[in-house]
């Protein structure tokens, strides 16, 4: 009997499988055990629904990597919502009396940033640091979120984002400029050799001391050349350019510094940047926006990663603007050196290949942020032409009209 038994449930086993090997009837004399199979097929299914969420988790990090990498934010599911104000609709002439209320010249970075960021709380402006804020909605100053994110810009990405319009020939930072560097080399041998050549002459035609003092002069010619050169390189390319032909009539060049600082005023304030003051002189070709920073001793103040970006962006504008209205720029060259200047401040080491990039991302950070708010900057231009006080080129800015 036992062996039949046992006869039963073998081959029961290779034709039913192991779960129904054992489920004979009482009147066998076994006992029946319950299925497994369904508690087996469960836990699979479980095992592969943690891996599928794992794998989920680990897609969306790596999404949000790259899309910082591409210059895109990511918000996050789980971030806290910002807290927003309702805009408030004001006049021109009610923004100019909030922002008179601010001591822009002589006061302080921090009091000024404060009172712009109290005007933001209470809904009455929306652009200050709009560009480092997540939205375009008001957010409190206390819940805002940098936008100003740097990442790799090469040449191509910076032609193809702008339409070809701001490349390393308009801007001048590809080697492709209207003044090489083969034309600085040519002029300062033209230097050299025509001062040798007038101390030469002096020391044979003219009396012994009086030729020698004057040789003395000439000799100080390539010296000078050379020292405005290195601190300067605009005024020698204006000079080379001059002698071209290609250098702007009188009231194009009084325009185009009006777009080159207005474009610099504009991208400092939307980026967050406390303004000082700013001047135009087209008649003696001074211009130039200043901006309040933190800290008392600000020339050694070292630079944050925020700073860094928001400067790039600010020290590129200038060149952008006037990009966009001449086709290049020709007055960016000091705005290079001062962000030169600025990398050499900073907190972390920032290697040459990464100035580049910052370079290049702040060019097309500024390009999105004027062609963003083009009808504020031709206003403001106006303003600059007319040398209106910081509230009315505030107040314009703020101005939804």
């Amino acid at each position: 009997m036992t062996s039949y038994k046992s006869t039963v449930v073998f081959l029961t086993f290779l034709l039913f499988g192991p779960s129904n090997a054992f489920q004979l009837s009482s009147r066998s004399g076994l006992v029946s055990s319950p299925p497994r199979t369904f508690s087996t097929l469960k836990m699979s299914e479980l095992s592969e629904v943690e891996k599928l969420r794992a794998a989920a988790a680990k897609a969306r990090e790596e999404y949000e990597r790259l899309s910082k990498e591409a210059g895109k934010e990511v918000i996050s599911s789980t971030a806290a919502a910002t807290t927003t104000t309702p805009a408030k609709t004001l006049s021109t002439s009610e923004l100019r009396t909030l922002a008179s209320s601010i001591d822009f010249a002589s006061g302080d970075a921090s009091t000024q940033t404060r009172a712009l960021d109290s005007l933001v709380d209470s809904g009455d402006f929306t652009l200050w640091k709009s560009a480092v804020r997540r939205t375009n909605s008001v957010a409190t100053s206390s819940n805002m979120m940098s936008l100003l994110k740097p990442y790799p810009v090469t040449l191509q990405t910076l032609d193809n984002r702008t339409g070809g319009k701001v490349t390393g020939a308009s801007l001048g930072i590809g080697g492709e400029g209207d003044v090489k560097f083969e034309d600085f080399r040519d002029l300062t041998v033209v230097v050299v050799l025509g001062s040798t050549a007038l101390g030469i002459g002096a020391l044979a035609v003219l009396p012994p001391n009086v030729g020698a003092t004057f040789s003395y002069l000439f000799a100080l010619i390539p010296v000078g050349f050379i020292g405005v050169g290195s601190v300067a390189p605009g005024l020698i390319a204006g000079v080379i350019q001059g002698a071209r032909g290609e250098s702007d009539d009188e009231s194009t060049r009084k325009e185009r510094i009006c777009r080159h600082e207005a474009g610099h005023f504009l991208c400092g304030y939307l980026c967050g940047l406390p303004v000082k003051s700013y001047e135009i002189n087209p008649d003696t070709g001074a211009a130039c926006v200043e901006f309040h920073t933190d800290g008392g001793d600000a020339s050694g103040k070292q630079l944050s990663e925020d700073d860094i970006a928001a400067l790039s962006v600010v020290a590129m504008s200038g060149s952008v603007a006037e990009i966009l209205s001449y086709g290049k720029a020709t007055g960016g060259e000091n705005d290079l050196l001062e962000l030169q200047n600025c990398f050499r401040r900073s907190k972390e080491f920032i290697g040459s290949a990464k100035q580049q990039d910052l370079t290049r991302w702040g060019a097309l950070t500024s390009f999105s942020l004027l062609k963003g708010n083009m009808d504020k900057y031709e206003k403001l231009v106006v303003a600059f032409k007319e040398q209106k006080s910081l509230a009315d080129c505030v107040a314009i800015i703020e101005s939804s009209s």
